[in-house]
C-alpha cells in the first residue's frame, strides 16, 4: 500500500468522525432545544391555581392525561417523553395538588413527585353532632353551612353504607356515623366527599370483632352507637366510660328510666339551646330523645362517639351501679352508686363541694 493511500484512508475516517460528531452534537442540541420547549409553561399568564387529583397506582401516561384535561399542560405525550427524558418516571406520588398553566413542566413534575398536596387537613373532636360539625367546617371556611346541612339531611349514602340500613329514619340518619377524626381531603372536595369520608373511617374502625361483640350482647350496631354516644356525652374522664356503660345496660335490664340529661341536652340543642345546668321543665321537654319521659333508648345517636366510647358501649363494666353524678372533687369525675340513698349523699357531696369553688 502506498503512502498516499493511507493518509486518504485516515482523512476518510477522520471526515466521518467529524460528521458522526457533528451529527451528536446536533442531536443533543435539538433533543435540548426539544426538552426546553416542552419544559415551557402551557400558559404563562394563567396564574390561577387548580387543585389536581393523582390517583394512587396512577401511570406516567395517565397524569399526563388528567394534567391535559385539567388545563395544566398541552400534551399528554410532552409529559410522558419530558418524564423520561428527566428520570422521573415512577417517582410521581398520589394526592391532591395546587397546579397552575403557568407552571414550567419541570416544576409540576417536582411538586407531583414531592408529595406535598395542597389537601386541607381538619379534626372532628369526639361528641361532635352532626351540627357541630357543619358548624366547624363552615367555621374552617371547608364548607357552606346550609348546603353542607342539606346534603347531611337528604344525602343518598343509604345503599353504599349497609350500616345505616338500621339507623334511625329521617333526616338524622347520619348522626353518630360521622366518625370523629382527623381527615384530609382535596382544596376541592364537595359535600358528598367529606361526608364519605367520614362514613368510610366509620366503616373502618367498627369492626367485624365489634360486630360480633354486639350481637353476642343482644344489641344491634345502632343500638350500641346509640349508647356510645350516651357514653361519650356523660364521661367526663376516660376511667369512667365503663362505668356509666354499666349503669346504662343496669337501668335497661331493669327497665328503669336512663334520665340521662345528654339525651336532654341534645334535643336542646337541635333548637340551639343548650344549658350548662337542666331544670326540672327542661327535663319535661316532649321529644322521643327525653329519657326522662321514655323507657329505653332514644331513637338515635346523640353525637358521633370515638372509639373509646364503643370499645365501652361494647365491653361495659360488670357492677351493680344504678346511678352516677360528679365527683365532690370537682374534676370532671364520677361517683357511682347501687342505691338512690347513696346517690342523694354524693349528690349532696357534689352541691356542697361546687357552692364552696364558687363562693371562693
Amino acid at each position: 500500500m502506498s503512502r498516499s493511500n493511507g493518509k486518504s484512508k485516515n482523512k476518510t475516517i477522520l471526515r466521518i468522525v467529524v460528521i458522526l460528531l457533528v451529527i451528536v452534537v446536533a442531536a443533543v442540541i435539538a433533543g435540548t432545544l426539544y426538552m426546553h420547549n416542552l419544559n415551557k409553561p402551557y400558559k404563562s399568564s394563567d396564574k390561577a391555581i387548580v387543585t389536581v387529583t393523582i390517583p394512587s397506582g396512577s401511570t406516567t401516561t395517565d397524569i399526563g392525561t388528567i394534567l391535559k384535561e385539567k388545563g395544566i399542560i398541552s400534551s399528554a405525550d410532552s409529559f410522558k417523553y419530558y418524564s423520561k427524558f428527566k428520570g422521573y418516571d415512577s417517582k410521581y406520588l398520589a394526592g391532591s395538588y395546587g397546579l397552575s398553566a403557568s407552571m414550567s413542566l419541570d416544576k409540576i413534575a417536582k411538586i407531583i413527585i414531592s408529595g406535598k398536596t395542597n389537601n386541607i387537613v381538619f379534626t372532628i373532636p369526639e361528641g361532635y353532632t352532626e351540627y357541630d360539625i357543619a358548624k366547624k367546617l363552615a367555621k374552617l371556611g371547608i364548607v357552606n353551612k346550609s348546603s353542607f346541612i342539606k346534603t347531611l339531611e337528604g344525602g343518598s349514602f343509604t345503599s353504599s353504607y349497609s350500616f345505616l340500613q338500621d339507623a334511625q329514619s329521617g333526616k338524622h340518619k347520619l348522626e353518630g356515623y360521622l366518625f370523629p377524626s382527623t381527615y384530609s381531603v382535596a382544596a376541592d372536595a364537595d359535600d358528598s366527599t367529606i361526608v364519605k369520608a367520614m362514613l368510610d373511617k366509620y366503616d373502618e374502625v367498627f369492626t367485624d370483632e365489634y360486630k360480633a361483640r354486639a350481637k353476642k350482647l343482644g344489641y344491634s350496631e345502632n343500638e350500641i352507637i346509640i349508647i356510645a354516644s350516651i357514653i361519650e356525652k356523660e364521661s367526663g374522664v376516660a376511667k369512667d366510660r365503663k362505668n356509666v356503660a354499666s349503669v346504662i345496660y343496669n337501668r335497661l335490664d331493669d327497665g328503669m328510666p336512663l334520665q340521662m340529661d345528654s339525651t336532654v341536652q341534645y334535643v336542646l340543642g337541635l333548637s340551639n339551646n343548650r344549658k350548662e345546668d337542666l331544670s326540672i321543665d327542661d327535663t319535661q321537654v316532649d321529644s322521643k330523645y327525653n329519657t326522662y319521659q321514655n323507657a329505653g333508648l332514644p331513637p338515635g345517636p346523640i353525637c358521633c362517639p370515638g372509639e373509646a366510647a364503643i370499645k365501652a358501649a361494647l365491653y361495659p363494666a360488670n357492677t351493680k351501679y344504678m346511678y352516677f353524678i360528679l365527683s365532690d372533687k370537682l374534676d370532671n369525675s364520677m361517683v357511682f352508686s347501687s342505691t338512690y340513698k347513696q346517690f342523694l349523699k354524693d349528690k349532696k357531696a357534689y352541691y356542697k363541694a361546687k357552692e364552696a369553688e364558687d363562693n371562693k
